[in-house]
């Protein structure tokens, strides 16, 4: 089953935006992948903001959020694993969605080297009266 957090986050987005709120991203920025303005990181986090005022080409997948954005006038592409995304909330109210920092640690779990294959049963028929 595919993971809960980014239709969340689509959701959480699309409903800020219907409520005039000014959508906010927070992101740990210690995750591979992450491709952010590093002068703006405080504390391994940075808030971003993803009004589409401020942001160019807007993209929420169920891996990755993409946008441009200029910081300091200067044009950047941004990208976001969904894992690193630690909130989506409105400016003006707070109010949104959360998630723990748990919720964002990649699985501990390592998959298997070689994928084991499934084992063959015979057919599973019945006769029905």
């Amino acid at each position: 089953m595919t993971p809960q957090k980014p239709y969340l986050i689509r959701a959480i987005y699309q409903w800020l935006l219907d409520n005039k709120n000014t959508p906010y991203l927070l992101v740990n920025t210690t995750f591979d992948g992450v491709q952010v303005p590093t002068e703006y990181i405080n504390d391994d986090k940075i808030i971003l903001n993803v009004e589409p005022g401020a942001v160019n080409n807007f993209h929420a997948d169920n891996e990755w959020i993409s946008f441009s954005a200029r910081f300091s006038g200067k044009p950047m592409e941004l990208f976001i694993p969904i894992v690193a995304v630690l909130a989506i909330y409105g400016k003006e109210n707070n109010e949104g969605m959360f998630f723990t920092e748990e919720e964002s640690l990649p699985s501990s779990s390592t998959p298997p080297s070689k994928p084991t294959p499934p084992k063959k049963k015979r057919p599973g028929l019945k006769v029905v009266k």
